[in-house]
């Protein structure tokens, strides 16, 4: 009965239809307790289901607005009764006991002093959150994890799109969005967002991201236009949000969920006597208080924190203040840096500077007032790792350059083929653009495969007949092992899957000797791919082939930032486009930078044109779509680690080599071309010069 006068309330206070609503989700009954999240979750899930749309939005709005209301409410009680006189430990127990304590006189002192502070919380929420407090009110671990990937906010979008509320509706998806990249309806739903005449820009706002996200990105992007003064606020403001929201979820740490999250992972409740039991829930205490500092400097949809988030915003805000003239805050900021890494040759480098344009000793002038310490935020052995990582990755501050034409001269091992643009041409790094790796009667052999195993109904990797990224577009891939069983079967020509073997490893040879010369690389997959415009659904098209993305990281275009973690294929390091054919409408390989917006190079497919890149944020990429015809390629990426080896490359070998070495004929519809390799070999062998030939082949 009470739950169903709460949905009343709830619909008498839904604005009347075609009223405005304002923005963001503001509270529908202000200053009343909040309600138990999951009672009103579920009945806002059964609410949309019956296709109650109205009632949905307030129910899924009412258990987003009581979970936060829940948070602050325990965060007020705990710093309220953190504040009552007398909260404060004992002397005799903040103290070290002596030698001649007596024994047991601490343990009435601590007992006292926990119940004192117990009842205080216990008054505190029962004021704030009604009666029971906030053991009425503890939500499980299934609902924690569905407002921690947002779900309400994927529902919330439907609602709001069938109430014809589209500023909010794209409010919400943009929301879920932000922590799910990789959710492929939402991709979609977003796009076609994008292409509704009567969305603004301004529509696409997160309503749950912390603030201090927003005031460092702003930062960082003032700083990168040389606009320090106008970056130092920012900055600032990010700090200390940034310091603020760790606090704020430190002290929730002492809240029955962690409490209730500890049981449910261990399968057990408290074991032992009463001193195993506070000694238990002390020590998960102080391990929630340590996840809050990764939880803090991790955005919202990814699984690792920003390296290195703390002292990286005081090295800038150092920076900052130096490049206006501020040397005394510089000061103190690098002087905060060296709290954390006493040894950082840059920060001590930039202290001596700084003190030698102040001209004048300033031995008050120490580190920031702030109330904290490294030691609070980062342990001594995690920032002695964080050392170690950073004295191992010195191209994270001298970026590979881009090699001249000449070196190519050295390196081109193959008859014919020819750079065509190199990175400086594309306007990136670590790109380049080779012509003549395939002859025209190789370009027909391989596409009269891909056309042959499409026939016999093999499309690796994708069942459907529709393109994974697009509706307007049939998609068809092939790998190598694929094409080995079907050449067995007698499906396609033998030719042209020993071609595809062959054209992989000459591929891969040739990445390697321009991008990794001193470095082993390996094959980690290979795919014949083709894309078919779909006749009848090109007009009025406003979405990519292939939307732009990275190859080992998951890119955010919001934040420029790419996140080399699952799903993302991270073993990755160089890619490879080696295309079969042009004629078709569109289909052009982009670059981008990272924001997947300003397009930096663009390069036409062509046969035997192999376009080579590597695989991190560094080099975003798409496909415009393919409006008529069909477009051909062979996909390639490359790894440094052999245990990413292409295992069915392995196979596919073996697997074609075994009626030759049984004096079978090999079946065949097309003529062989001779391999480039072979022409290669001749050619050394007249000149004299030991042949360079490849490992495998």
């Amino acid at each position: 009965m009470l739950r169903l006068l709460w949905l009343l309330l709830l619909l008498l206070l839904l604005p009347p239809p075609g009223s405005p609503e304002p923005p963001g989700l503001a509270p529908l009954s202000p200053g009343a307790p909040p309600q138990a999240p999951d009672l009103l979750y579920a009945d806002g899930l059964r609410a949309y289901a019956a296709g109650a749309w109205a009632p949905a939005v307030a129910l899924l709005r009412e258990a987003l607005r009581s979970r936060v209301a829940l948070g602050r409410a325990r965060r007020d009680c705990q710093e309220r009764c953190a504040a009552e006189p007398g909260a404060a430990l004992p002397a005799l127990l903040a103290a070290a006991p002596g030698p001649g304590a007596a024994r047991g006189a601490w343990e009435p002192l601590l007992l006292r002093a926990a119940l004192r502070r117990a009842e205080c919380l216990t008054q505190c929420a029962a004021r704030r959150l009604g009666p029971g407090g906030a053991a009425r009110l503890r939500v499980g671990s299934t609902l924690r994890d569905a407002f921690r990937r947002r779900e309400p906010y994927n529902y919330l979008q439907r609602a709001y799109y069938q109430l014809k509320k589209l500023d909010l509706a794209v409010a919400a998806a943009h929301t879920f969005f932000v922590a799910n990249p990789t959710h492929l309806q939402m991709r979609e739903d977003m796009a076609k967002y994008r292409r509704m005449p009567g969305v603004r820009p301004q529509s696409f706002r997160d309503l749950e991201t912390p603030s201090y996200w927003a005031a460092y990105d702003t930062g960082l992007e003032l700083l990168g236009r040389q606009e320090a003064g106008l970056a130092l606020p920012r900055l600032e403001e990010a700090l200390q949000e940034s310091l603020a929201q760790m606090e704020s979820c430190r002290a929730g740490c002492e809240g029955p969920e962690e409490q209730q999250r500890e049981e449910e992972e261990e399968g057990t409740g408290s074991q032992g006597g009463l001193y195993e039991a506070i000694a238990g829930h002390w020590i998960r205490v102080l391990q929630c208080r340590q996840r809050c500092v990764g939880d803090t400097a991790t955005r919202p949809g990814r699984s690792f924190p920003v390296p290195d988030f703390l002292p990286s915003q005081l090295r800038r805000l150092h920076e900052a203040h130096a490049q206006v003239g501020n040397l005394s805050q510089a000061v103190e900021n690098v002087r905060s840096v060296l709290l954390f890494y006493p040894e950082d040759e840059a920060a001590k480098k930039a202290l001596d500077q700084y003190q030698a344009q102040l001209g004048e000793p300033r031995p008050g002038l120490g580190p920031r007032e702030d109330p904290w310490t490294p030691a609070a935020f980062i342990p001594e052995a995690l920032r002695q790792k964080l050392r170690e990582d950073q004295e191992k990755r010195p191209w994270d501050h001298e970026p590979p350059q881009p090699k001249p034409l000449t070196h190519w001269k050295d390196v081109l091992l193959l008859e014919g083929v020819t750079l065509t643009q190199d990175a400086r041409q594309l306007n990136g790094s670590e790109r380049a653009v080779l012509d003549g790796l395939l002859t025209p009667a190789e370009c027909g052999v391989l596409l009269q495969l891909a056309k042959d195993a499409a026939e016999a109904g093999a499309r690796s990797g994708y069942r459907g007949r529709r393109s994974p990224h697009t509706p307007h577009e049939r998609f068809e891939g092939l790998t190598v092992l694929k094409a080995a069983q079907l050449a067995r079967a007698g499906a396609v020509g033998s030719q042209g899957a020993q071609l595809l073997l062959e054209v992989s490893e000459r591929v891969r040879t040739l990445t390697q000797a321009y991008f990794s010369p001193e470095r082993p690389l390996h094959l980690s997959f290979t795919h014949l791919v083709c894309r078919s415009a779909i006749e009848g659904e090109q007009a009025q098209r406003m979405d990519l082939s292939h939307p732009v993305h990275a190859d080992n990281c998951v890119l955010d275009p919001d934040t420029g930032e790419c996140w080399r973690e699952p799903p993302a294929y991270t073993y990755r390091d160089y890619s490879g486009l080696l295309y079969l054919n042009d004629d078709f409408q569109g289909g052009d390989l982009f670059f981008t930078e990272p924001n997947a917006l300003t397009v930096t190079a663009q390069v036409r497919p062509r046969c035997g044109r192999l376009v080579a890149f590597s695989s991190g944020g560094e080099n975003p990429h798409g496909v415009w779509a393919v409006t008529r015809g069909r477009r051909c390629a062979l996909a390639l990426w490359h790894t440094w680690a052999p245990e990413h080896r292409e295992q069915e490359w392995t196979e596919a070998k073996e697997l074609l080599q075994v009626p030759e070495e049984e004096g079978e004929e090999m079946p065949s519809r097309d003529p062989a071309p001779e391999p480039p390799s072979r022409r290669l070999q001749r050619a050394q062998d007249k000149a004299g010069k030991p042949p360079r030939v490849r490992e495998e082949l």
